[in-house]
């Protein structure tokens, strides 16, 4: 099913293959053939997207319920696709998706909440999904004084840990990001579940209307405008890079970050993270304020 991808463009953006490409690409890259990609919706509560089709290969990010994406190629239980929030390509097993998107209504804004079979606390959940899925309400319940949103399929989540997608659930991405503290680290996860330290700036900011890279070269090449601690100072909300990894001040002496020292989100004083990152990977590569 692989091809080999043009060296010359970055695969996790650009969906190209010898084979086969991303009609987009037609002037850019030589392929056997061009598609325009159809498009398809998450159904499974995550889907792991793969550099390569097979479950043994690393995970590059993840995709969540409800999200959007094209599909260019189907073979062998695979999907070839490219994510609609942040243009990541890969691998994802088929059975993750529905090729009859619906419209969602609303995302999740909690870290983790339970979707039941009806509009009842009672009842054992079906499965759960993380902050930012993105589900379709059509009508609301109230169970001995709990309210429920009603989703398309019938089954039901508590109403006040969804927000409406046409508006930004929260205005400070730092708070979005400490609601994750204690989150497992995953490598390549970006949900409620386990996450990332790129991962968990992409999602912090989503939550407030704005977009970012998902990985932390990516972010730390053009999220915001880039800062010198000694002239412009530091505050919560910028970033701080280091070579293959990213994290939030809280404050000028505190960085929230999704941890390989913890494995955990968690925070830190700077200066103790600049000094321990030090030892291994060298001092910061830069800061910018998103």
């Amino acid at each position: 099913m692989t091809g080999s991808e043009p060296k010359a463009l970055d695969r996790r953006l650009n969906a190209c293959r010898s084979d086969l490409a991303d009609i987009r690409l037609r002037d850019v890259v030589s392929a056997q053939r061009y598609v325009e990609g159809t498009a398809a919706q998450v159904i499974t509560p995550l889907a792991k997207l793969h550099p390569q089709p097979d479950p043994a290969s690393a995970i590059d990010t993840e995709a969540l319920f409800g999200e959007t994406l094209r599909v260019f190629d189907r073979q062998e239980g695979w999907a070839w696709v490219q994510l609609d929030a942040d243009g990541y390509v890969g691998y994802l097993p088929h059975r993750c998706l529905s090729a009859i998107p619906a419209a969602p209504t609303h995302a999740v804004c909690t870290p983790r909440s339970f979707v039941y079979p009806g509009p009842d606390l009672r009842f054992p959940p079906v499965h759960a999904l993380s902050m930012g899925s993105r589900v379709e309400i059509s009508g609301r319940a109230d169970t001995r004084g709990t309210e429920y949103a009603v989703l398309a399929d019938g089954s039901a989540m508590i109403a006040a840990h969804l927000k409406p997608i046409e508006n930004a659930a929260f205005t400070d991405p730092v708070a979005v990001a400490a609601m994750f503290i204690e989150t497992p680290y995953l490598w390549g996860g970006r949900s409620g579940f386990g996450i990332d330290c790129s991962g968990l700036v992409q999602i912090a900011l989503a939550m407030t209307g704005r977009n970012a890279p998902r990985d932390s070269d990516q972010q730390a090449a053009g999220l915001g405008d880039a800062i010198d601690p000694s002239v412009d100072g530091l505050k919560r909300g910028d970033l701080v890079f280091w070579k293959g990894h990213v994290g939030f001040l809280e404050d000028e002496h505190t960085l929230l970050h999704a941890s390989g020292g913890t494995m955990t989100v968690t925070r830190e004083p700077l200066a103790a993270a600049i000094d321990r990152i030090a030892r291994l990977y060298g001092p910061p590569t830069g800061y910018r304020r998103p």
